[in-house]
């Protein structure tokens, strides 16, 4: 990680270890803790990292925000911080300043489609967009005649059908009438769905590996301190190769994860190495969830599933981000059809590329 990295990180830390403090949230079910929270993010910068000075944002580096997400990934924010980040990053493709606010993206689903219509109002419907209840503004990518539009659209114009995924964070449906934006312009040469869907994936593989290093760090501490049979559960050869598992389930996630960040990052477009990086991101940190939240739970027994443990927090999102911005399933098809295009010979030679 750079010096620049560090600090961002470093910063994102202490902001979350002083006001997201997961037995603190866990005990406050009114929500009290989000507004001083999200006040510290925008002191600092955090929600429009990826937005450009001139268009109102911090400029901060792509790597820089992925280690934002990462940290994010381990209090398992539920704030439309990720959201906000990338509705940022969406805009500033095409040069257009982001105001004050949380923020959420749509479509956050390979399969569906804005429409840009002839008289430049937007069409059509967005499942699953997260927090789009609890937006300002909504950063949108649509589909026109003359190519792939970005738009800034105010949340109030839209119709939008409160939802909640499995962790019960904001999971909605947005209904674009005719709606007339408050801002577009067209896309970048080269940038369509697919981009903004491999940047979201990303970005979703990073949290869920976070969440999955606290998972496991919740496991040890409690393995260490329950007693069963007079020693501590630790100890038994069952409990420690399930840890094990765990272990390696975090680490595949992180590595997959932070090697899918520096594609982007380091890369200059959205090509086959980035989508063969961000696809199998998703994929992997995707099923390391499902695995990993099962061990974490037979670890604790039946005390972790209660609400009252802090368990949930972290096991139920990671499980829920699987679905943001293509499924793995999804994601396994479309990663299926790049390398039965390019050809058994080139499969090879791509994948040691990386």
């Amino acid at each position: 990680m750079a010096e620049s990295e560090n600090i961002v990180a470093e910063t994102a830390e202490r902001i979350f270890a002083d006001l997201a403090d997961i037995q603190t949230i866990n005990r406050d079910s009114k929500g009290g803790w989000k507004a001083p929270l999200w006040l510290a993010l925008t002191e600092a910068g955090l929600p429009l990292s990826w937005v450009p000075e001139d268009c109102g944002g911090s400029a901060a580096s792509l790597a820089e925000g992925f280690s934002v997400l990462s940290s994010a990934g381990r209090f398992a924010l539920a704030v439309p911080l990720a959201e906000t980040m990338l509705a940022g990053w969406l805009l500033a493709q095409a040069k257009i300043t982001s105001p004050e606010g949380a923020m959420t993206v749509a479509p956050a689903g390979p399969r569906d489609r804005i429409a840009l219509n002839a008289d430049g109002t937007l069409s059509g419907r967005a499942r699953g967009v997260p927090f789009a209840g609890d937006a300002r503004h909504l950063a949108v990518l649509a589909t026109g005649a003359g190519g792939f539009a970005i738009a800034l659209v105010d949340a109030g114009h839209c119709r939008i059908e409160r939802g909640l995924n499995l962790a019960g964070d904001g999971n909605d449906t947005v209904t674009f009438n005719d709606v007339q934006p408050a801002a577009i312009k067209p896309a970048p040469a080269g940038f369509d769905q697919t981009a903004l869907m491999l940047m979201g994936a990303v970005a979703r593989s990073l949290q869920i590996a976070g969440a999955l290093e606290s998972m496991l760090d919740v496991s040890v501490r409690y393995s260490n301190e329950r007693i069963a049979f007079e020693k501590k559960i630790s100890k038994f050869q069952a409990v420690q190769h399930n840890l094990a598992r765990l272990a390696g389930e975090s680490a595949a996630a992180l590595a997959a994860a932070t090697s899918a960040a520096d594609a982007i990052a380091g890369g200059q477009a959205f090509d086959d190495a980035v989508f063969l990086e961000a696809a199998s991101a998703k994929i992997r940190c995707s099923e390391a969830a499902e695995k990993g939240a099962a061990i974490a739970h037979q670890v604790h027994g039946a005390i972790g599933f209660t609400i009252e443990h802090i368990l949930h927090r972290f096991s139920l999102r990671a499980l829920a981000w699987r679905d943001d911005f293509g499924s793995e399933s999804y994601w396994a098809v479309e990663l299926g059809r790049l390398v039965a295009a390019r050809g058994a010979d080139e499969l090879w030679p791509l994948v040691a590329s990386r």
